[in-house]
């Protein structure tokens, strides 16, 4: 597996991150009324409704595409979770899932795995192993 394989679950992660973010965004501007014309000057009628219709359009086609991300992710987990799994060496392992399932950082992948390895030393076993399985 190359390392651009594993990093696609972070990448999915944060993808979803933002959606939401956005969709948060488009749910508070659906919510919020519009602003009202003061000049007293008659206009055309037009249609009060479309810029809330056009939010809720995109609100629902948002939801769809975090699901849908959502359900990668789930897939990408577990196929990093079967990849991982076929590694010999339980250090080794516990790297690969601290760093590539729980997209922790590498200091914090040192910290968790513990036994005095530092973030340098946590980041070359993985890079090792990628190479040597590259092999």
């Amino acid at each position: 597996m190359t390392l651009k394989e594993l990093s696609q679950l972070y990448y999915l992660t944060r993808e979803i991150e933002a959606d939401e973010q956005r969709l948060a965004e488009l749910s508070e501007a659906a919510g919020a009324p519009s602003s009202s014309n003061l000049t007293g000057m008659p206009r055309a009628p037009r249609r009060a409704d479309s810029k809330v219709e056009r939010l809720t359009a995109e609100i629902v086609d948002l939801k769809a595409i975090i699901a849908a991300r959502q359900i990668q992710c789930i897939h990408e987990r577990a196929r990093l979770e079967r990849w991982i799994s076929g590694i010999p060496d339980s250090l080794t392992r516990q790297i690969f899932h601290y760093r590539f399932v729980e997209c922790l950082t590498w200091l914090q992948v040192a910290v968790r795995v513990g036994g005095g390895n530092t973030e340098g030393g946590v980041k070359m076993i993985c890079y090792r192993y990628l190479k040597q399985d590259g092999e």
